[in-house]
């Protein structure tokens, strides 16, 4: 090996200098890019959940059941997405009825005693027309201490919706879990896909805290919602939802195909955020439905994963709401 005194010697740059350039280079992206693909970046903020918590988890019990499309019911379609191997495209299906039905008569149950008896306040991600239908279970809901939040007016996606259904469809869920729960909503999520248009409506009909239509982070982040008109822009904080730590891959291809996949999922996640938040503390959504985790078979996971979590003392469990007033409090937005 022949020394080559004519090359320049390698110098390493210093760790500030790469963390400017990472910098830089992320704003960059940013500024150039109508999506936001760089967050935090490597650089999540130093935040302290309450009491120095490492992670917050989040429960979402997703209350839809009654909200599900239905020809049974006067609709023109039945909801797909649910247990029965063989669906009914053009007549009456009492069998997705019923599995519904199970959610409300006895999922409901099982799954808020759990909960009440392991001390967890949840979300309750509510579409308005069940509230409608089953009131006794959104007041429930309040009377144990769970959040009830916006989850549209029927399970049903808003990304085809026209400007004003869409808008109507808002205020009428709005008013409709305020006038059953005696408490405004102050959450929002929809059935898979929103509408170019949601996050402005939910600015401009007031009264919102948050939304979950997104998919993108392990913590809360803050977005700027452009007014119509030359209204300018009003931000509106983000609390990122998951659908991978969420029972509805039980109803999905290549899902989870029992309890203990489920489990075995929750736990690996949590396990990962728990050692992660040490450094950077972060957050866990896990959705659940009544009709799905309320199965006795599925239900044991949720049980195992209680009784897991449980064995560690630097877990912060909260409703959405929660997570939310605390982000307004110890990171409100700032304009730059």
């Amino acid at each position: 090996g022949h020394r080559h005194a004519d090359l320049p010697q390698m110098v390493e740059p210093s760790p500030l200098v790469l963390l400017e350039r990472v910098v830089a280079d992320e704003l960059e992206q940013t500024a150039a890019d109508r999506r936001d693909l760089v967050g935090y970046g490597g650089t999540p903020p130093q935040i302290a959940w309450p009491d120095g918590k490492k992670v917050a988890v989040s429960f979402v019990v997703n209350f839809e059941e009654g909200g599900e499309f239905s020809i049974g019911d006067g609709d023109s379609r039945n909801e797909p997405v649910h247990e029965a191997i063989s669906a009914q495209s053009d007549t009456p299906d009492p069998c997705m009825e019923s599995h519904f039905g199970y959610g409300t008569r006895a999922g409901w149950w099982r799954i808020m005693r759990v909960l009440e008896r392991y001390g967890v306040r949840a979300t309750v991600s509510s579409c308005g027309r069940a509230v409608e239908r089953s009131p006794n279970l959104a007041r429930d809901a309040i009377r144990r201490g769970h959040e009830v939040s916006c989850h549209g007016w029927r399970w049903d996606e808003h990304a085809r919706m026209d400007e004003a259904t869409e808008r109507a469809v808002i205020a009428r869920t709005y008013d409709t879990i305020a006038a059953v729960c005696g408490t405004a909503p102050v959450g929002w999520h929809t059935r898979s896909a929103a509408s170019p248009n949601t996050r402005r409506l939910l600015v401009e009909h007031g009264g919102f805290l948050y939304d979950s239509d997104n998919y993108s982070d392990d913590l809360p982040f803050w977005t700027k919602v452009e007014l119509p008109n030359g209204g300018g822009e009003e931000p509106l904080l983000v609390v990122p939802y998951s659908l991978d730590t969420n029972d509805m891959r039980f109803a999905t291809p290549q899902g989870f195909n029992s309890g203990e996949q489920f489990f075995g999922y929750l736990r690996d996640a949590f396990d990962v955020l728990y050692k992660e938040g040490e450094e950077t503390p972060k957050m866990m959504s896990i959705g659940l439905h009544c009709r799905l985790a309320g199965r006795p078979g599925r239900f044991a996971a949720l049980q195992r994963f209680l009784d897991h979590i449980e064995q560690h003392d630097q877990v912060w469990i909260c409703r959405r709401v929660d997570i939310a007033k605390h982000w307004y409090k110890y990171h409100p937005f700032h304009a730059s």
